[in-house]
């Protein structure tokens, strides 16, 4: 009787543990973003002659195959808080009708079919020839540094920017904005031609600049406002 005991207890444990052969159901795969979309056309700083503009970029890639759809924006700014048109579509190719003489700036990010997306292009500048004029206003300043929002422990600071014109042969000069308020008021450079600028600072501030672009021949472009901490 004992023996027969002994074989069914043994019995038991075995098919107790038959479970663990059973490799289950298999997890589905982890979507990730498609590629970042690589502008193609207009080029960046780019003279359109006309203002029928036909915009292409470079065809992302997802790595699950799943479909894509393209976004594209255009603004009057280089921080999109100006959309004029926002697009979106399978193609890697869109034209659209824009106003004469204006600065534009647009951009591009790609969304897959499980509506992850992936970030926005590098934003490209264009200017759309405007009908009678000879002059084109510069295009707005581009930050180098300090970064934005960025945190700072010295006690003088080297504002950086970047600025370009559709019209090479215009000469630029620079007025620079700075202090503590929002927007700055205060003037700390003035039709400089240099792009830099070496400012002091106090401890714990928060301090906001911004800088004007001159052309030689009477056009402006005031840009947005940058800001940067200190410890």
């Amino acid at each position: 009787m004992k023996k027969y005991i002994y074989l069914l207890f043994i019995c038991l444990f075995i098919f107790s543990c038959g479970g663990s052969d059973n490799p289950g159901t298999p997890t589905e795969k982890e979507n990730t973003a498609p590629t970042i979309p690589l502008l193609v056309s207009p080029s960046n700083n780019k003279l359109c002659i006309d203002n029928s503009i036909s915009f292409q970029w470079e065809v992302s890639t997802d790595a699950e195959k799943h479909p894509i759809i393209y976004q594209m924006q255009v603004a009057k700014d280089n921080q999109f808080l100006q959309i004029v048109k926002t697009t979106e579509g399978t193609a890697n190719v869109q034209s659209i009708s824009l106003e004469k003489g204006v600065a534009y700036y647009w951009r591009v990010k790609a969304t897959d079919g499980k509506n992850l997306s992936s970030s926005y292009s590098l934003v490209y500048s264009f200017y759309t020839e405007g009908v009678g004029f000879t002059n084109h206003l510069p295009f707005s300043p581009e930050l180098v540094s300090p970064a934005l929002n960025g945190v700072l422990n010295t006690p003088s600071v080297t504002l950086k920017w970047n600025a370009t014109d559709v019209d090479v042969n215009d000469i630029l000069v620079f007025d620079v904005l700075f202090g503590t308020t929002n927007p700055p008021t205060t003037k700390v450079g003035v039709n400089k031609a240099a792009t830099t600028l070496d400012v002091n600072v106090e401890a714990s501030k928060i301090y906001y600049w911004r800088v004007v672009v001159k052309d030689n021949k009477g056009g402006e472009t005031v840009g947005q406002v940058w800001n940067f901490k200190t410890n």
